[in-house]
């Protein structure tokens, strides 16, 4: 079966989850997940969940905390690359059906990587290879490659009216 490219972006809730939705779907299917998960670097409820009733999904962490906030660390930049470097072997070796690369815009937003890295991998990954990247920022070259893209806009938030993110359903 032919892997397309999906591209999960804008300033809206929900490119995460809808990543981990199609990944719940593909271990339904019998296919093997690998994500990846840029910048981020604690536990969410999705990783909690998965390593409980979806053990196939393998989940790697390739930040220090939860979000750069100001200019990214030499350790936010080699922690990135490290796990880009990975992700290209992971990739290459062809044994997962599914690999995601969440947050991967951000990570190209704060310069902890180059986005000719990231489209290098999408042009070069396995035709049977199901590749989604998340994160706000797409850069358009990359959209301009995808197969589906799909954009979240956000048109009202609570968090704009003070509401802290909750476990469960923000993280």
């Amino acid at each position: 079966m032919k892997g397309y490219i999906h591209v999960y972006t804008g300033n809206g809730k929900g490119k995460t989850t809808a990543a981990f939705g199609l990944a719940m779907r593909a271990v339904g299917a019998s296919k093997k997940v690998f994500i990846a998960q840029f910048v981020k670097g604690k536990m969410y409820s999705e990783i909690k969940t998965a390593q409980q009733y979806l053990q196939t999904i393998v989940i790697k962490q390739y930040g220090l905390g939860c979000f750069i906030e100001k200019t990214p660390t030499e350790e936010d930049i080699r922690a990135a690359q490290k796990g880009l470097d990975e992700v290209t072997q992971i990739i290459s070796s062809e044994y997962y059906d599914m690999v995601i690369l969440d947050e991967v815009f951000i990570a190209l937003f704060y310069k902890l990587f180059k986005t000719e890295e990231v489209i290098r991998i999408m042009k070069t990954k396995p035709a049977n290879l199901e590749l989604v990247l998340t994160g706000r920022y797409a850069p358009q070259e990359i959209i301009d490659l995808a197969d589906l893209v799909t954009e979240m806009k956000e048109i009202k938030h609570y968090y704009n009216q003070g509401i802290e993110a909750r476990e469960g359903i923000e993280y």
